[in-house]
C-alpha cells in the first residue's frame, strides 16, 4: 500500500519514460520494493497473472528500456540502496540495484577506489 504502491498518473509518467527519444508509456502502477524478497513477491505475483514487470533504476537510459510498452507494474528499486560489502583486496563491492554512481563514489571517497563512468558490469549502478 501507499506510500510503496502508486497508481497517481504522475508517479506512473515519471516512470514511463527515460533520457530516450521514446514517447512516454507510462505502466499501469508503479511500487517501491525495499528488500529482496519483496521483488521475488511482486515478481511472482505478475508472472502467475502474466503482468509485465518494468525495472526502473534512475530513469537515465538512453534506450527506453523503462517505457511500459504493454502496460504492467514498474519496480522502482531506489529504495534498495544499501551498499553490503567491500573489499579493497579484489577491488570488489557488493550493492543492491538502487545504489548510484554518485553514492558510491561517496561511500568509497576515503578509500582511494572509485566507480568511474561508463564501467560496465553485472548490477552497474547507474
Amino acid at each position: 500500500g501507499a506510500p510503496n504502491v502508486s497508481t497517481a498518473l504522475a508517479a506512473r509518467e515519471q516512470h514511463g519514460h527515460d533520457e530516450s527519444m521514446h514517447a512516454c508509456a507510462p505502466p499501469d502502477a508503479v511500487v517501491w520494493p525495499q528488500a529482496v524478497g519483496q521483488v521475488q513477491e511482486l515478481a511472482a505475483l505478475c508472472y502467475r497473472n502474466r503482468v509485465p514487470m518494468v525495472p526502473f533504476g534512475t530513469g537515465t537510459g538512453l534506450e527506453g528500456g523503462v517505457n511500459a510498452v504493454q502496460g504492467g507494474v514498474c519496480f522502482d528499486l531506489s529504495r534498495m540502496d544499501a551498499i553490503t560489502e567491500l573489499s579493497l583486496e579484489d577491488f570488489s563491492v557488493v550493492v543492491e540495484p538502487g545504489v548510484t554512481r554518485k553514492a558510491l563514489n561517496n561511500y568509497l571517497r576515503d578509500t582511494g577506489l572509485w566507480f568511474p563512468v561508463g564501467t560496465v558490469g553485472a548490477g552497474a549502478a547507474g
